[in-house]
Parts: C-alpha cells; structure tokens; sequence
C-alpha cells in the first residue's frame, strides 16, 4: 500500500513509460486497478520445488520483457533475486548485507527507530530514478486503492444480508492484529462499540478482522452486549478480501483499529479514521492522505520502551496498548465526526 504513492509520481515524472508491478496473490487488490499501472504481473508464492519451478519460470519472463530500470520497494531475498534476474541495466535497491550486489544502484535504508515515514523510504528510489523528484506530499500523492466493482456487489449483498438499511451510520472497527504487540484489549474495543452506540441508535457496528482472529472479535461482541449493546447492532466480518474490505469502509462513517494493514486500506478512502498506536510511531506508520480527510491518531504518550522491535515487551505487559483508555478513542471518534461533518458543509 505505501509504495502507491511512488506509483502515482513514476507516472507523472515519466508519462511515457511502461510501469509493470510484480506482486504476490494476497497484495495483488491494492494494485490490479491502479489507474498508472500498464501491466500487474501476479506471482504465486509456492513451497519446495513448485517455488523453484515458479521462480525460473517468472526471472526468465522478466527477462525477455527487457526492462530498463527495476525498483524493488520489498529488499527481501525473492525480490531482490527477481530483480536481478530482469537483466535490467538499471536495478535500484536497499543496501542490504548479501544482496546488494544485485542491484546498479544502491540506496541505504534508514537503520534503528527514526521518525522518517515509510513513504519517504520508498520516495529515496524514485528519486534516484528521477533526480530533482520533489519530496513526497500526501496531499498530491495519497495512498492509492480502486475500488472493485464485483467487490463494491458482493458489499452491498453482506450489507442487505446483515439487516443493514440506508439509515444505519456504519462504523467499521478493525479489531484484528497480527502479532500480540499491536492488539488493543478485547474489552477496551468493546467499551469503544457501547459509547458509539449509545451516541447514536442508528449506528451499527461491523467488527473486521481475517479469519485466524475470528473468537477476538466474536469476544468483543459478547462483551459488548453484557455492556448493554443490542446484538443486532454489532455484526462479526472475519472473510473480507480487500476488495470487499475497501468497499466497507468506503460506506461507513467511521474507521476505528489499529496500526496494521486494513487501516493503511481505510487510508485510501474519504472515510474518517481513528488509528491506535501501540509499539509502532505515526511519525513512521501514519495514515498517508489528504490531510483534509479527517484522521485522528491515539497513543499512550512517550515511553522509555516506545517505539520497540516488537520481538520482546521489554516492561512485559504491553503498557503502550493497554494504557491506552477507551475514552481517548472516543474521544477522537467525536472529534473526526465534528470535522467531518464542517468539511462536508
């Protein structure tokens, strides 16, 4: 999601090129629609021998489209093998120990925890493509996502099926995580859906996650409901693709979750959002759009320990999520709503 920015300069900086984006199945939705893109190459990631079969048979399909510069945004062994086995003249990369020697040019990503955005770490191979590139702006090149006609249908069928109707304000809130440093408590999710309901009857609350984090949001709805919470306001989504998450979101009047990738999908919309941090720093993993949009970020403040690796709690009890209290999120949800409803006059 956050090399989408660098896609929409390449096209205005060189309106003449060919861009080809090679991606994996599972990211392959952010990109299949992108309006710069000519072509989406989708590479399936095998195991065993299958993946060596695969590899050889994309390096050699790479290579006969005889591209002149190859930027490989990833660093990770299979891109920076793939980009190498283009054959491109000019090949663009991170310096990384044991494969820099892949690439023509080579650029040093930011070591440690500084306050640089990862956009600007895509945007440093851009301009050693493009020297004189002007720096990034989310206001000129917001993160990018089409919605998906055939996902936008399959949308509106859940909606009507979930009793949804024109009237109900939806609010997705994106309870799911993939790793426990950046899981915000069960109960505080489920404090968050009985204030929102409680502001507004008409509001209905869609708890997302993917499908391994399916009892934590089925345990934020039953502990919402002993908060007092009509059942038929809170409706569990654990099997959104992207497609159909980006269409939810599109609807609502509301994002709420955490830092992680469903929110960077939230970004591409008009939607207002909340986004709790944890270990990680909006200064790094920020929402990265039109500053107009209203975007409202939460944390716990400084700590010694913050930002971390995310390998071991060091005070191990995850104080930089669990402090954080409900009414703060809140909070920020009345706050986007209020500037939300002054940019909509």
């Amino acid at each position: 999601m956050l090399t989408t920015p660098v896609i929409r300069a390449l096209r205005r900086t060189m309106p003449d090129a060919r861009l080809t984006y090679l991606v994996e199945p599972s990211a392959a939705p952010v990109v299949a629609r992108n309006p710069h893109l000519d072509d989406v190459v989708v590479s399936p990631l095998l195991g065993g021998a299958a993946r060596l079969r695969e590899d050889a048979r994309l390096a050699l399909h790479l290579r006969r489209q005889r591209f002149d510069a190859v930027l490989d945004f990833h660093g990770g062994p299979r891109s920076s093998l793939l980009a190498w086995a283009t054959g491109a003249p000019v090949r663009i990369g991170y310096t990384i120990a044991g494969r820099s020697w892949m690439y023509t040019t080579r650029i040093a990503r930011p070591k440690g925890h500084r306050p640089r955005h990862s956009v600007h770490n895509q945007w440093d191979l851009l301009q050693a493509l493009v020297p004189g590139a002007p720096a990034p702006d989310p206001a000129a090149d917001p993160v990018e996502m089409v919605e998906d006609p055939s996902a936008m249908g399959r949308m509106a069928s859940r909606l009507l099926a979930w009793g949804m109707q024109p009237s109900h304000r939806l609010v997705v809130v994106h309870v799911g995580a993939g790793n426990e440093f950046r899981r915000w408590p069960e109960a505080a999710f489920a404090d968050v859906v009985g204030h929102l309901t409680a502001a507004d009857p008409n509001r209905r609350i869609i708890l997302t996650t993917g499908a391994a984090q399916a009892a934590r949001a089925e345990e934020v709805k039953r502990l919402a409901i002993g908060r007092g919470v009509d059942a038929a306001s809170v409706v569990v989504a654990c099997d959104l693709d992207l497609g159909e998450l980006r269409s939810l979101v599109a609807r609502a009047s509301l994002f709420i979750g955490g830092d992680s990738g469903p929110a960077h999908i939230a970004s591409t919309t008009r939607t207002p959002m909340v986004v709790i941090f944890g270990p990680t720093t909006p200064q790094v993993w920020g929402p990265w759009r039109d500053p107009a949009v209203p975007t409202e970020i939460v944390d716990v403040g400084p700590l010694p320990c913050r930002p971390c690796d995310q390998r071991v709690c060091e005070p191990g009890d995850f104080r930089c999520l669990r402090d954080i209290r409900p009414e703060a999120v809140v909070n920020a949800a009345a706050r986007a709503l209020t500037r939300d409803r002054v940019r909509d006059r």
